[in-house]
C-alpha cells in the first residue's frame, strides 16, 4: 500500500500550529498541569523542545548517533536541566520561539541526509523519515498535553496527523479519523472498537520495510 513520506516540511508545520495554538495562553496558566504529563505546561514545553531537537542531534553528524556513544548531556540527576532552556523570565514566547528553532533544524537535517542514514532512537534504529514522523508526532501529542494544561482548543489537521500515524503506528487503523487516531496511539485518548492502551505505548522507529 502506497503512503505519504513524511518531510522536514511536515515538522515544520506542526511546530508552527503548535506555536499558533499556544500563543493565547497568559503566562501564569504555564504553571499548570500539562494534561496526562506530570510536569507544568512550562517543563513540558521545553521537553518537547529538547525533543525535537535531539532528533535532529542524533541525525545530524556524518556518522550518525548511535546508543553509547559520548554526546550532550541531555539531563543531570535530581533536577530538570537540559540542552535547552529558556530563562522563565523571558515569558512562554520565548519558549515557543525555541520550539519553532528546534523543529526548523530538525526539519533541515532530515531533508539533507540520505534515505539510506540510521540514527538509534530507544525504539528502533530510524531513517530520515522516522526522524521527521518523530517530530511530527513528538510535537503534536504534546500540543495536545499542553493545551488540555492551558485551557485551549486543540486539533490537529488530518492531512499533517496521517502520513505520520502510517509511519509510525503501522497497527493503527486507517479508517478512522487521524487525529484521534494519534491520541489514542500515543495512549492519551480512546477509540471505537479498540482497547485504550497503556504508558508502555511504543511507536516503529526503524523503517517499516525493516521489520
Amino acid at each position: 500500500m502506497s503512503r505519504t513520506l513524511v518531510t522536514g516540511a511536515d515538522v515544520q508545520r506542526a511546530v508552527a500550529i503548535t506555536a499558533e495554538a499556544l500563543r493565547p495562553a497568559p503566562a501564569a496558566a504555564w504553571d499548570a498541569q500539562a494534561g496526562p504529563m506530570d510536569c507544568s505546561c512550562w517543563d513540558a514545553l521545553e521537553h518537547l523542545n529538547n525533543g525535537v531537537f535531539s532528533y535532529a542531534v542524533k541525525l545530524a553528524p556524518p556518522v550518525p548517533y548511535d546508543q553509547g556513544r559520548p554526546t550532550i548531556i541531555w539531563h543531570r540527576p535530581g533536577d530538570r536541566e537540559r540542552p535547552l532552556m529558556t530563562d522563565r523570565a523571558d515569558g512562554p514566547e520565548a519558549a515557543i520561539e525555541v520550539l519553532l528553532i528546534a523543529g526548523g533544524l530538525a526539519a533541515a537535517v532530515v531533508d539533507s541526509r540520505p534515505a539510506t542514514a540510521r540514527a538509534w532512537h530507544i525504539w528502533g534504529m530510524a531513517d530520515p523519515e522516522g526522524f521527521a514522523a518523530m517530530g511530527v508526532v513528538e510535537t503534536l501529542a504534546h500540543a495536545f498535553d499542553l493545551t488540555q494544561g492551558l485551557g485551549l482548543e486543540f486539533a490537529a489537521p488530518a492531512d499533517l496527523v496521517a502520513p505520520a500515524l502510517a509511519r509510525l503506528f503501522p497497527e493503527a487503523p486507517v479508517d478512522t479519523d487521524p487525529w484521534p487516531t494519534l491520541l489514542w496511539a500515543t495512549g492519551r485518548g480512546d477509540l471505537d472498537g479498540f482497547e485504550r492502551r497503556g504508558p508502555d505505548w511504543t511507536w516503529h522507529a526503524a523503517p517499516l520495510d525493516e521489520g
